[in-house]
């Protein structure tokens, strides 16, 4: 059983990702715009009628602007939560507003996608209403955490299962406080219901590794205030001092920001792991 893994897109300019099987595949977010999505999928083979779902995390611009066309201009169900959903309607960014296509999700309740499924879990952001989204197939655990401010007991307990992990490195601290952004905006940044920076999020990777994990995709770099290199580094350094060897122990990959990923395919890991 094995399952496809692509970043369209990740960063405040727009966030989307692919996961799929070899019927059928879901977008989580949908931050760039219809055509580009269906380009993108064109490059890597991937038709658009695969598209079977779109899970909305929250309801600011980057994640949500061809959401609203394509659940209902071309018929794709859109999960997220009702809070979610009435915020997205309510942003400018969403010309066509989401309406007949939402399916209501209660965090913490799994629900079914076909093979997958899939549970919302809380994180704190500051949207109307934020998820991460752990997704199971056949003994694969796949887990999004894609906007938060820190990691809560109840991000904890999802994220740490995970086989392949997206997870945020927004920022490095230093660059940010040294930087142009005005104070407000940095204390945005900074709050726990913000944004996660490469130490914090290197920290947290070295203490719940375990050789379950396999792939850790480093997420929602910002343009201002990080370099993926340098995200990269910070969370292989951390990860070495623990005695976790990237390339051997885990895969790293800082995505990008306005440019797919690779496209990545994983095959079922051993029920022991």
């Amino acid at each position: 059983m094995s399952l496809q893994f692509l970043s369209l897109a990740s960063g405040s300019s727009g966030n989307c990702y692919y996961l799929g099987t070899e019927d059928y595949g879901i977008l989580i977010d949908a931050g760039k715009g219809v055509r580009t999505i269906k380009k993108v999928l064109r490059e890597y083979g991937i038709p658009f009628e695969k598209i079977v779902a779109l899970c909305i995390t929250h309801d600011h611009a980057d994640h949500i602007k061809a959401a609203g066309t394509l659940g209902e201009k071309f018929g794709i169900p859109i999960y997220t939560t009702e809070t979610i959903k009435n915020g997205m309607n309510r942003n400018y960014c969403m010309v066509d507003k989401v309406y007949s296509a939402h399916r209501a999700i209660i965090k913490e309740v799994p629900f079914k996608i076909r093979d997958f499924t899939i549970t919302a879990f809380e994180v704190p952001h500051d949207g109307s209403d934020n998820v991460g989204f752990f997704i199971t197939y056949g003994n694969q655990h796949f887990a999004f955490a894609t906007d938060l401010g820190t990691i809560t007991p109840t991000a904890d307990k999802y994220l740490r299962q995970a086989n392949y992990l997206v997870i945020e490195s927004n920022y490095d601290e230093a660059m940010l406080q040294h930087g142009t952004y005005p104070p407000h905006l940095k204390r945005r940044i900074l709050a726990d219901n913000g944004h996660m920076d490469n130490a914090r999020t290197a920290d947290y990777l070295a203490r719940i590794y375990t050789p379950a994990l396999r792939n850790i995709f480093l997420c929602h770099l910002s343009g201002d205030n990080n370099h993926p290199e340098l995200a990269y580094k910070t969370i292989e350094n951390r990860l070495y001092e623990e005695g976790i060897r990237v390339g051997k122990d885990v895969e790293l990959v800082a995505l990008t920001r306005n440019h797919p990923s690779a496209l990545y395919t994983f095959e079922e890991p051993d029920e022991q792991e």
